[in-house]
């Protein structure tokens, strides 16, 4: 793992947290994208160097409506930047890491994502990114 990719916030009302974090900021999201096969419309802040990721759910299955149901708004995952998803799954496993999704699949901001279950990270969703070559 290289660095920090981003932090992953849920919340139940994305216009309204995106006015929240923009005044926070001081800028706009840099982007908005919805992953249809998570359930998930996001929105993506930087400050500096750092990536802010806030999620909404776009149906009541999604995951992070199953999460906000259990726990409420809050952080949902930290991500990690990975060169080579597929050895470093490889290489978690070995170490006795849950991974959720042995088969990367396409996540948003233009990444391969596979997650790490919270039973094995001291109950915090790990989720590991990979940059998808242009």
């Amino acid at each position: 793992m290289r660095k920090i990719e981003h932090i992953g916030i849920a919340v139940k009302n994305l216009n309204e947290s995106n006015f929240i974090f923009e005044k926070l900021f001081g800028a706009p999201a840099y982007k908005e994208e919805t992953v249809e096969s998570e359930g998930v419309k996001t929105s993506f802040f930087m400050n500096g160097p750092n990536k802010i990721e806030l999620l909404e759910a776009t149906n009541p299955e999604s995951p992070i409506a199953k999460f906000i149901e259990k726990k409420g708004e809050g952080i949902h995952h930290i991500a990690f930047d990975v060169e080579n998803i597929h050895d470093e799954i490889k290489r978690l496993q070995e170490e006795g890491f849950i991974v959720l999704n042995e088969t990367p699949k396409k996540g948003a901001d233009n990444k391969l994502v596979a997650f790490l279950h919270p039973k094995s990270t001291n109950g915090v969703l790990i989720e590991l990114c990979q940059e998808i070559p242009n």
